[in-house]
């Protein structure tokens, strides 16, 4: 159903997304990504290290990195899929949240919300004006 290749928005050395391989509808269950959590106290060692910049928050007390595919999906201020915590199952459950077309870059908003335009550590000069 979905696949990791070269993305256009990409930067950085891996410049890696997650496409779909067909299409998918509004609401389907596209990736089940089990998390390695942590105390949020252990973070100051991970902001030493390329993986702070893939870190979830978990919880109030915990962070996560994720597996799977978890950690590739790229962010958009208008993403087409989302995501829930899934604490039963210690997964990050990602979710269409459009229909999704084959070939399509399936993108999240990092800020966990889909109509959050809250400025990323990553997008300094972003003004908040992209859903006006």
């Amino acid at each position: 159903m979905i696949e990791v290749k070269l993305s256009p928005i990409g930067e950085g050395e891996f410049n890696r997304g997650v496409f779909a391989k067909c299409d998918i509808k509004k609401g389907q269950l596209l990736h089940e990504a089990p998390v390695i959590s942590y105390p949020n106290e252990q973070h100051q060692h991970i902001e030493k290290t390329v993986l702070a910049d893939y870190a979830f928050e978990y919880g109030e007390n915990h962070t996560a990195v994720l597996l799977g595919y978890g950690m590739l999906f790229n962010h958009s201020y208008e993403p087409n899929a989302t995501y829930d915590i899934n604490f039963d199952h210690h997964t990050f459950d990602f979710f269409a949240y459009t229909d999704i077309k084959a070939g399509e870059e399936i993108l999240i908003n990092y800020n966990g919300d889909v109509d959050d335009d809250e400025q990323l550590w990553f997008n300094e000069d972003y003004d908040g004006t992209a859903n006006d």
